[in-house]
């Protein structure tokens, strides 16, 4: 049978949705309840690219081909946006085209460098449209002017102020990096990344200062993790120790959010090596250890002293993990 195309998962959005014939469960549903499913969408597909990336990136990893699931999550993703324009449409409010020109219309309005005359199809010579675009523009500017013409948009929704649209329900990290980029357009910025990091080491410092003084009034004792209970300015000090991180991020042109979840991979990458050299070493000295499950394992590693444990994880990252 013949691919089916967007008219095909339209129809079948309509037909999930029938009062009569359709799901019970997809009847059921409204935006503020499908919301999160779109959210959970999103985080899957990005796991699936990085998952694709890191594999590539490991001269040691199988090759896998994940563009099979890279292109089940973005359908997924797209499940998402027609389900939350059907229910619009079903409330008379706009409906799946409505979304599709939205989109057209502002994308074409934020690159006056490829569409000239503000056409998507233009009258213009292609080819002459294209030398401006190469010859006369950067990326950097192009950045530039995007943000220019959001600020416009924002004033002319009454949304003036300089972080009205900056979603509340971001992950903090990504929040952040929003929140610092907006103000960089007011000036309100480091002139460079090493004025970033030196704030970061400032930050560090009075983090320090606070533990410290918190352990010298014998708020600690032997449970460390609930000073902050005993010390509160601490969470606010670890926030500032966090953002300025961020913002160190954001000068030296890395994503903070995408450095994060690579740090997160390689710490699970280099535990789990841990564990399966430790699980090596029991082997050699109890033939019979072989059988131990994974559970077991972890529950040996807690009672092994940290000398062994920092030699295991020494000799992990030397193996390149």
């Amino acid at each position: 049978m013949a691919d089916y195309s967007i008219d095909d998962l339209l129809y079948l959005i309509s037909r999930l949705r029938d009062p009569t014939s359709g799901c019970p469960w997809d009847l059921k549903q409204t935006p503020q309840s499908i919301i999160n499913y779109s959210i959970e969408e999103i985080y899957e597909l990005a796991d699936a690219i990085e998952q694709a990336v890191n594999v590539a990136a490991d001269k040691n990893a199988q090759l896998i081909d994940h563009s099979d699931d890279i292109k089940g999550e973005l359908g997924d993703v797209l499940f998402q946006v027609i389900f939350l324009a059907q229910l619009a449409s079903e409330e008379k409010q706009f409906c799946f085209n409505d979304v599709v020109h939205s989109i057209c219309a502002k994308l074409v309005g934020r690159h006056p460098h490829v569409f000239i005359d503000g056409k998507l199809y233009s009258d213009a010579d292609s080819q002459s449209a294209s030398d401006v675009s190469k010859d006369n523009i950067e990326a950097a500017q192009v950045a530039k002017n995007w943000e220019q013409i959001k600020a416009a948009e924002r004033a002319a929704k009454n949304r003036g102020e300089l972080f009205d649209d900056v979603p509340f329900a971001l992950p903090a990290l990504s929040r952040s990096a929003k929140l610092q980029k907006r103000a960089s357009q007011v000036g309100f910025d480091w002139p460079d990344a090493w004025g970033a990091l030196e704030k970061l080491k400032e930050e560090v410092a009075e983090l320090e200062a606070l533990m410290t003084e918190a352990q010298q009034r014998n708020l600690t004792g032997e449970q460390t993790e609930n000073i902050v209970e005993q010390t509160p300015a601490l969470q606010e000090e670890l926030g500032d120790v966090l953002f300025s991180s961020i913002n160190v991020a954001r000068k030296i042109g890395v994503n903070g959010e995408q450095a994060l979840r690579l740090a997160n991979q390689k710490f699970v990458n280099r535990v789990n090596a841990v564990l399966e050299k430790y699980k090596h070493r029991q082997i050699k000295q109890q033939p019979d250890a072989s059988s131990l499950r994974g559970s077991d394992i972890k529950a040996d590693i807690i009672r092994i002293d940290s000398e062994t444990l920092d030699q295991l994880w020494n000799e992990v990252k030397r193996d390149g993990l």
